[in-house]
């Protein structure tokens, strides 16, 4: 899993990681040396871990171990997230020589031509009786929290992230004929870009084409608000969605992972 060298391409890259970040923001981060600390009590890794964005002036180890204690303070376990763009250099190999364990290989996914998807396009695909429909902040986050089994704390917290985003955010749920969402997802939009979360289909209801219907609405909803340029973060073993979404002419950008303290033995 390799990026390409090209500085142009590089930039570009770190300018889509720039972006998500932005669009992931908590209320609960702060700085340290260079990292960018982030405490949110949800449920997505992304916004309560460790960004590690500028090299600093401390060690590792010093660095490590202020996060440590603002983690425990906060009653959370501590990730870093380990992107192409993490530093310091050799940060990575630092952390596996601590035996903190690798955890949630994944993907960035990028596509550049949102032109492509016009709402022709999107109502076109499988289950389109199925109506969609935009929902606020707290209905997203309580139905996809439900979903996917979050407490009702991480649900609060997810809801309060989105309201709170300098990044604007348009949601969507799935209804079948009896009401009941069955699919949704987000997009946030920076201009040129526009990322994809939590695109989910309640598992009862997958392979009828809800996913694509979402995405394919999301994207053109972007495009009309002047994105030309796409992203989305996805786990590496998620075949289904990796398929769903070359299909939609994503391709991979860069990866990432996670390293975290080792959980002490048992005596």
């Amino acid at each position: 899993m390799t990026v390409p060298a090209s500085a142009s391409h590089s930039a570009w890259l770190a300018r889509i990681e720039d972006a998500g970040l932005n669009a992931t923001a908590p209320r609960e981060q702060l700085w340290v040396d260079g990292w960018l600390v982030r405490l949110s009590p949800g449920k997505a890794k992304r916004a309560r871990s460790i960004q590690p964005i500028a090299p600093g002036r401390l060690g590792i180890d010093e660095k490590l171990a202020q996060c440590l204690q603002l983690y425990a303070s906060a009653g959370l376990q501590l990730y870093v997230r380990i992107t192409p763009f993490a530093e310091p250099a050799g940060l990575d190999t630092h952390l596996a020589a601590l035996a903190m364990e690798s955890l949630d290989a994944s993907w960035v996914m990028t596509v550049a031509r949102l032109e492509a998807f016009r709402e022709s396009g999107a109502e076109s695909t499988g289950g389109a009786d199925a109506p969609i429909e935009k929902v606020d902040s707290a209905a997203f986050a309580e139905w996809i929290g439900a979903a996917r089994g979050s407490s009702p704390g991480e649900r609060v917290a997810h809801a309060d992230r989105i309201a709170q985003s300098a990044v604007p955010h348009h949601a969507v749920l799935v209804r079948d004929r009896r009401g009941v969402a069955v699919a949704g997802g987000q997009v946030a939009i920076e201009e040129p870009f526009a990322g994809l979360y939590d695109v989910f289909t309640l598992e009862s209801e997958r392979g009828r084409g809800h996913a694509e219907r979402v995405c394919r609405h999301l994207l053109d909803h972007a495009r009309r608000r002047g994105a030309t340029v796409a992203y989305l973060q996805v786990d590496a073993g998620n075949d289904g969605a990796r398929r769903l979404y070359r299909r939609l002419g994503f391709r991979d950008a860069y990866p990432y992972h996670y390293r975290t303290p080792a959980a002490p033995s048992a005596a």
